[in-house]
C-alpha cells in the first residue's frame, strides 16, 4: 500500500512552484512554501491569490473553497521549516548547481524517509540525487504549466530510485487528479524531448525566412489541430527557458537537431523572452499579456493583382481530388473533373454526391444547395475539355513521372494565363513546372485531407512562380473558405517538415525502450494538448506513407536526425502499416 503523504514542502514560488502549491492545497494537502526572501514570498503569494481569484470568477472554485485552499499554505524563507514534511518538491530555476545545493541542505534538515522530488523539465535527476545521502529517495515529478489545469505528470525514476518511492509518488500524483507516466532519466523526458526538437525546427524555418511566423503557426494549428503554433508557444514558455532545455538536451544527446537555433540566443540577448517581457516572436500589449499588438507580416503577393478565376479543372479521381471538387462546387465554381475513363469520372462524381447528401442529413447543407453544387460538376476524359479553365488543380498519384506527364498535357491544351497547380505533399513543384513551357504559372496548392473539412492550404512557390499567381491562389482560398500559408519549394513544405521528424523521434524513443507507446501518446496528448499521440497518428496516416515522407525529408536535407527510425522500416517491411492493415504500432484487429 502506498504511504500517506499529508504535508509537502514546495521550494520556489515562481509560476510553476505557485501552481504546484495550488494543486496540492486544492487536494487537501498541507503546504509549506519556501522562497529565497520576503519579496519572493510576496510574489508567490500574489501568483496564488490571482490564480485562485480567477478560479472563483470562472466558477471552478467557490469563495469558501478558496479561503480553505489558501489557509493550507504556510509561507517561509527558511528551509528548516521543512523538517517534518513527508515530501519536498523543488521548483527553482533550471540550474543544476542551485538544485543540487538545495537537495544537499534538505538532506540535513528532513527525516530519513522524506521523499525528495525535483520538478526539473530537463536536468538529470541522477545528477541532482547524488548530492544527497539518499539517492534512492530522489525522483522527478515534472508538472506541466499551468499546473492547476494540465493533467500530465512525468514521474522520472533513476537507476537507483527505490521502487516503493516510485509507487508512492505515482499514487500521490493520482490523488492530486493528475495522469502520471513513469519514465527513465534522460534529457527532456518524454514531452520536452519530442516537443522542443519540433519547436527548434520551427525557429530555424523562421530564421531562414522560409515562412512567416503567422504562417508557421497557422500551418500547425489548422493542419494538425495543435492548440498553439510553435512560435506562439515558445513565447508562452519563454525563450530563455526553451534555450536552457534545448541546450541541456543537446549536451546529453549530441543530436544537432537539439542544438538551439542561433536566433534564440540573439533574441534572449536582446531581452526578447516572449510574453513575460512583452516581446518575443510577437509583440504583446504588456508583459505577461496574451494580446498580440504588432502588425501581421506582409506577404510578397499582397502587392500583386489576382487573376480572375471562374472555372476550375481538377485532374484525378482519388479521395483528395473528389474532396477538392466538392470544395469548389459548393462555393459556386464551375468544375471540370477530368478522369482517365468515363467510368472513373462517374464514380468520382457519385462520391461527391454521397458526401453532399451526408452534409444535407447532418443539416450542414440544404438540399437545394447540394443539388446546385452537383450541377456545377462536369465529368471529362479528354484533356482538351480543360481548355478554357482559369485554374487547374492536379491531384493524381504521388509519382513524379505521372505528374509531369499531366503537366505536359495541360501545357498543350490549357489557355494562356491559366494557373496550373499541383497538390503534391512531398514532390518538388519545380519538377512539375519544368514539364511546361510556362513555369511562372505553376504553383503548389497542398490541400489537407479531408479537403471539405480541413481549412489549411499550403501555397508553395518555386523560384519561377509569378507573384500574381500566388495572389490568385490566395484569393481563391479566401473564396472557398480556406486559410492559405506560404512557403518555398522544399521537401515537406511546412507541416510535414515539422510533423514527421517529431513522429520519427517518437519511434526512436520507443525503439530505445525508454517508454511504452501508450505512455508516449498520453504524454503528448495530456501534457501538450495535442489531438492525437504520435503512434495513434502514425497508424492513421499509414506507416508506409510516413516512411516515404521521412525518407524524402532525409534525402533533401541530409540531416542525420531525419534518418527514418529502423523500427518504422521494419514494421513496413512486415506489412504492419497501421489502421488500414489492422496492425501498426497498435493492434486494431480485435477492436
Amino acid at each position: 500500500m502506498a504511504r500517506e503523504i499529508s504535508s509537502v514542502g514546495v521550494i520556489g514560488l515562481g509560476t510553476m512552484g505557485a501552481g504546484i502549491a495550488e494543486v496540492l492545497a486544492r487536494s487537501g494537502v498541507s503546504v509549506v512554501a519556501v522562497e529565497i526572501d520576503d519579496d519572493g514570498v510576496h510574489r508567490g503569494r500574489g501568483h496564488l491569490e490571482h490564480s485562485t481569484e480567477r478560479a472563483v470568477s470562472g466558477g471552478k472554485l467557490d469563495a469558501d473553497g478558496r479561503s480553505a485552499l489558501l489557509d493550507r499554505i504556510r509561507y517561509t524563507t527558511s528551509l528548516a521549516e521543512l523538517s517534518d514534511v513527508d515530501l519536498v518538491i523543488e521548483a527553482i530555476p533550471e540550474n543544476l548547481e542551485a538544485k543540487s545545493d538545495v537537495f544537499a541542505q534538505l538532506d540535513k534538515i528532513t527525516g530519513p524517509d522524506t521523499i525528495f522530488v525535483s520538478n526539473t523539465s530537463s536536468l538529470s535527476i541522477t545528477e541532482i540525487g547524488v548530492h544527497t545521502a539518499r539517492p534512492g529517495k530522489v525522483v522527478g515529478m515534472h508538472f506541466f504549466n499551468p499546473a492547476p489545469i494540465l493533467k500530465l505528470v512525468e514521474v522520472v525514476r533513476t537507476v537507483v530510485t527505490e521502487p516503493d518511492v516510485v509507487t508512492d509518488v505515482v499514487a500521490f500524483a493520482e490523488r492530486l487528479g493528475k495522469t502520471p507516466v513513469v519514465i527513465g532519466d534522460r534529457a527532456g523526458f518524454i514531452a520536452n524531448a519530442l516537443l522542443f526538437g519540433y519547436l527548434n525546427h520551427a525557429v530555424r524555418m523562421y530564421e531562414q525566412r522560409y515562412a512567416t511566423r503567422e504562417d508557421l503557426d497557422a500551418a500547425m494549428r489548422f493542419g494538425c489541430g495543435y492548440p498553439m503554433g510553435p512560435l506562439a508557444l515558445l513565447d508562452l514558455i519563454g525563450l530563455d527557458t526553451a534555450y536552457e532545455i534545448l541546450d541541456t538536451m543537446y549536451h546529453q544527446s549530441r543530436n544537432r537537431l537539439h542544438a538551439p537555433a542561433p536566433l534564440l540566443k540573439q533574441m534572449i540577448t536582446a531581452g526578447l523572452l516572449g510574453r513575460k517581457t512583452g516581446r518575443g516572436f510577437y509583440a504583446y500589449d504588456e508583459p505577461d499579456s496574451p494580446t498580440v499588438t504588432d502588425a501581421v507580416t506582409v506577404s510578397n503577393s499582397d502587392t500583386a493583382t489576382a487573376r480572375e478565376v471562374r472555372k476550375v479543372g481538377v485532374v484525378g479521381t482519388g479521395t483528395m481530388a473528389t474532396g477538392i471538387v466538392e470544395v469548389f462546387a459548393k462555393r459556386g465554381y464551375e468544375v471540370i473533373l477530368r478522369a482517365r475513363s468515363a467510368e472513373k469520372a462517374a464514380a468520382s462524381v457519385a462520391r461527391v454526391k454521397k458526401s453532399l447528401d451526408k452534409a444535407v442529413v447532418k443539416g450542414r447543407l440544404s438540399e437545394e444547395d447540394a443539388a446546385a453544387a452537383l450541377g456545377r460538376i462536369s465529368p471529362a476524359v479528354e484533356f482538351e475539355e480543360l481548355a478554357d479553365v482559369d485554374l487547374v488543380v492536379e491531384a493524381v498519384a504521388e509519382d513524379l513521372a505521372v505528374k509531369q506527364a499531366v503537366f505536359a498535357a495541360l501545357d498543350d491544351v490549357v489557355k494562356p494565363g491559366a494557373v496550373l497547380a499541383t497538390t503534391t505533399s512531398s514532390l518538388p513543384v519545380i519538377e512539375c513546372a519544368a514539364a511546361t513551357s510556362r513555369p511562372s504559372d505553376v504553383v503548389g496548392v497542398h490541400f489537407f485531407n479531408p479537403a471539405p473539412v480541413m481549412k489549411l492550404v499550403e501555397v508553395v512557390s518555386t523560384i519561377a512562380t509569378a507573384p500574381d499567381v500566388i495572389a490568385t491562389v490566395d484569393a481563391v482560398c479566401a473564396a472557398v473558405g480556406k486559410h492559405p500559408v506560404h512557403c518555398g519549394d522544399r521537401a515537406g513544405f511546412i507541416v510535414n517538415a515539422l510533423l514527421f521528424p517529431y513522429l520519427n523521434d517518437a519511434v526512436k524513443m520507443l525503439e530505445a525502450h525508454y517508454a511504452e507507446a501508450d505512455d508516449i501518446d498520453t504524454a503528448m496528448k495530456v501534457g501538450c494538448g495535442l489531438p492525437m499521440g504520435p503512434f495513434e497518428l502514425l497508424d492513421v496516416v499509414g506507416l508506409d506513407v510516413s516512411l516515404a515522407i521521412q525518407r524524402t525529408l532525409y534525402n533533401e536535407f541530409r540531416e542525420e536526425g531525419f534518418a527514418p527510425a529502423p523500427l518504422l522500416e521494419h514494421l513496413v517491411t512486415a506489412g504492419r502499416l497501421g489502421r488500414k492493415t489492422g496492425k501498426g504500432f497498435k493492434d486494431y484487429s480485435a477492436r
